[in-house]
């Protein structure tokens, strides 16, 4: 007895794996931004104590800023090159770029050569996270894209709880520089399954397509992003997404300090980070379902409304461990999943034309706000004053992000 499949299962199960790969590798993709995003902090108290390559406080701060610098720059310039070139290809050099130089870092040799290549680095990965987001948004089922989004954007956290773990055995056995060479080297690993199995977006081929029966160059063109009936939806979400970051990279830089201020231990405010980015994960399966469901613009109001509750809550001292935990469960839930979600509402109110465009300045407006959190935590950790006073702020971080999406419209008529 033959047992060999239908064509018809076989051709089913070939379409099956053909459209799995696209999300394992954006999925892959997103978990090496969500690893960078720690391994700096996980490093830092080495670079220290150490006195290695001459660093000190003031120098490790310009490198990462400077890092994050890169990547604003690199999420703004890849969105016109991705609406030109294509997605393909150009994820494929964002991760290559992003691996090279990360491997690099970790091989400095001065304090100016680790600067130099952590920002190079950045370039790289703010390309990354826009074509993966432009990618997942094309390929998703139709009404599907808010879960197609925030299931990819689930690799964020895995890389950065992935990264907090590695350090606590790479560190101290190797060295501080094996967290970069281990970065770069998984992300290099990943190229060769970008560059057989990732295929060009349909919906970007398509774009094109129009644009070339049309005989008059693209349908809608990259600065139609900032002026026309966009403009005031791009501030809107620009203004969201700077508030997003400033709330996830403020938490993830300060949060074990400001428990600290407010009397809990470090081994407990370095817990509760692994807890923030566990609800972050668990916000991210929920969130895409209730914007497919009851709309984008409804679940992203929702989300930052709810993470304003409990950031507000987290600002009262209070003696049950486990109500601590709770309630940072639920801003991780909420916080995360909130920044995902505009990312997704981006998605659905651009056309594919500029569609890449429109996520990469969200991304690198965001990344600005990535740089003001950092160094708004820590300007209320050197005034005395982060516990309770950095709650209130990223509280209202929170409150102007949904004032400012609620003036965005839902919908956008002849976007599909």
């Amino acid at each position: 007895m033959s047992t060999q499949l239908p064509r018809a299962a076989q051709t089913g199960a070939t379409s099956r794996a053909a459209g799995l790969w696209p999300v394992l590798l954006c999925w892959l993709a997103v978990a090496l931004d969500g690893y960078d995003l720690v391994v700096l902090g996980v490093v830092i108290p080495t670079l220290l104590d150490s006195e290695a390559l001459g660093f000190t406080g003031p120098t490790i701060t310009t490198a990462s800023t400077l890092g994050l610098v890169g990547m604003g720059i690199g999420a703004i310039l890849i969105g016109p090159l991705t609406d030109r070139f294509g997605r393909r290809h150009s994820l494929i050099i964002s991760v290559a770029v992003f691996s090279l130089c990360m491997v690099a870092t970790g091989l400095a040799q001065s304090v100016g050569q680790f600067t130099t290549f952590r920002f190079l680095a950045g370039l790289g990965l703010g390309g990354c996270l826009p074509t993966a987001l432009a990618f997942m948004s094309e390929h998703a089922p139709t009404g599907r894209g808010g879960s197609a989004i925030t299931r990819m954007m689930t690799g964020y956290h895995v890389g950065a709880v992935l990264s907090a773990l590695l350090a606590l055995w790479l560190v101290e056995d190797y060295g501080w520089r094996s967290m970069f060479v281990v970065g770069g080297a998984l992300g290099i690993l990943t190229l060769p399954f970008m560059w057989a199995k990732l295929p060009e977006s349909a919906a970007y081929l398509r774009a094109v397509e129009r644009s070339e029966q049309s005989g008059a160059g693209t349908l809608a063109s990259s600065a139609d992003v900032v002026k026309g009936r966009y403009l005031r939806i791009s501030i809107g979400l620009c203004v969201a997404s700077f508030m997003g970051l400033l709330l996830v990279y403020g938490l993830n830089t300060w949060l074990p300090t400001i428990m600290r201020d407010a009397g809990y231990s470090i081994q407990q405010g370095t817990t509760l980070i692994l807890v923030l980015n566990i609800g972050a994960v668990l916000g991210l399966l929920v969130a895409g379902h209730i914007a497919d469901t009851r709309g984008n613009k409804r679940a992203v109001l929702a989300w930052f409304g709810l993470a304003a509750v409990f950031l507000a809550l987290l600002s009262i001292k209070m003696e049950t461990r486990l109500l601590v935990y709770a309630t940072v469960l639920m801003a991780g839930i909420f916080v995360f999943s909130a920044q995902v979600l505009v990312y997704a509402f981006v998605g659905h109110l651009y056309p594919p034309e500029i569609r890449g465009t429109a996520l990469g300045v969200a991304a690198g407006v965001g990344r600005v706000g990535a740089i003001v959190g950092p160094s708004l935590g820590g300007a209320l950790v050197t005034a005395g004053v982060a516990y309770p006073w950095g709650f209130y702020a990223f509280t209202l971080a929170a409150v102007l992000a949904a004032l400012t999406l609620a003036t965005v419209p839902a919908h956008v008529d002849g976007v599909v």
